[in-house]
């Protein structure tokens, strides 16, 4: 199982490896191996790859416990109101809400 999901938040972005690359200051040949799983960045690099492509850290990552949602992390504004949402029960709440 790969542990980063880089390749899909790049493609979602529309980021390429060289542009990736030179806005975060390392090689094209270091994403590529990033993106490829042949090798995994320091936290420094982690960050300012999630800063350039403008998501959370941790979405940078794929879920590793089983029964996982995936990718569902994150807020909702609703109302003037924020709504954290990190798992499916959240989401359901908040849509009880809505419709009530």
């Amino acid at each position: 199982m790969e542990l980063l999901r880089l390749k899909d938040i790049m493609a979602q972005k529309g980021v390429s490896g060289k542009e990736l690359a030179k806005s975060v200051g390392v090689t094209p040949v270091s994403i590529s191996n990033i993106v490829q799983g042949n090798s995994f960045p320091k936290p420094e690099l982690l960050l300012a790859i999630a800063d350039r492509l403008d998501v959370d850290v941790r979405e940078l990552f794929n879920p590793t416990k089983k029964g996982s949602v995936g990718n569902l992390n994150g807020f909702v504004e609703h109302n003037g109101e924020i709504h954290r949402i990190t798992s499916l029960e959240d989401l359901r709440v908040l849509m009880d809400r809505v419709e009530g």
